[in-house]
């Protein structure tokens, strides 16, 4: 399964991330499809990178040779640095500037939508100079499969820090399973359009909801008032209807009655004549 999840991690980590949640979903049910319900496990929890994660995946798997520069980089400021040469350290700080802000030109030329303005460039800027700073971080780079831009606080090297990082089929890379104080950090991207649009498609739908829910609790007031109004519309007609029924024997009664006295007076009548 190994192999096959660092596969789909490829794919789908290289992919932009609007198109992160379909193809993920392509290959859950790939998996599903070929029963291995282990593999589609795995990438079910697969999550989606920020923006400026996917830039870094991009630059990663479409110009390995620029981050392979940026590694060799890396390793010259350590080894400069245990080994305190200042006037290297100089020269290889305008270089670490310089690559860092030439990665990420080349990220947005790769993205290809447009003005860099739209894009976090500072974050993707800052994890290539986390990069620089910390070899885990540069190995989950250069495996192109982030899923948040992450930021170097410190000088020098660092102790290898927790990340949050998408893990290949070969369990190389990630974090360290003992608690350390980390100088890598992942940073907090602002929401992109795909992100903000799930958001107000979100409240739109709770606001759906709410108004539903009144709504029916309002028809549901209305129904039991005309129940109500219905059920003592029925009593009245029951008790007119019974005094109806009332009035109707009593007539009945009476003109029987008065049909009596008027076949007596007849049958008088007829006596006397």
């Amino acid at each position: 399964m190994a192999d096959a999840l660092a596969a789909v991690v490829a794919r789908l980590y290289s992919a932009a991330p609007e198109d992160f949640i379909p193809l993920r979903g392509e290959e859950v049910a790939k998996a599903r499809a070929a029963k291995d319900t282990g593999l589609a496990a795995a990438i079910g929890k697969l999550r989606k990178p920020t923006v400026a994660a996917w830039l870094v995946n991009r630059v990663a798997h479409e110009r390995p040779e620029l981050i392979a520069e940026l590694l060799e980089l890396a390793d010259e400021l350590r080894t400069a640095q245990r080994e305190l040469r200042g006037a290297d350290l100089r020269e290889l700080s305008v270089r670490r500037r310089s690559t860092v802000a030439a990665l990420a030109r080349e990220a947005v030329k790769l993205a290809g939508r447009g003005s860099a303005g739209n894009l976090p460039t500072a974050e993707v800027e800052a994890t290539f100079a986390a990069a620089l700073a910390d070899p885990d971080v540069a190995a989950e780079v250069r495996a192109g499969r982030l899923t948040k831009a992450l930021e170097y606080t410190g000088f020098g090297e660092t102790p290898r820090p927790n990340l949050r990082l998408v893990k290949g089929g070969d369990g190389e890379g990630g974090g360290d399973d003992e608690p350390r104080t980390a100088k890598v950090t992942p940073i907090r991207s602002a929401p992109d359009d795909s992100e903000k649009e799930r958001r107000a498609e979100a409240r739109r739908r709770e606001e759906e909801r709410k108004r539903a829910e009144e709504e029916h609790a309002r028809l549901v007031k209305q129904a039991r008032r005309e129940l109500m109004t219905a059920l003592q519309q029925v009593a009245d007609a029951e008790n007119a209807k019974a005094e109806a029924e009332r009035a109707v024997a009593a007539a009945d009664k009476a003109i029987k009655q008065a049909e009596k006295r008027v076949k007596i007076a007849q049958d008088a009548l007829a006596d006397l004549g």
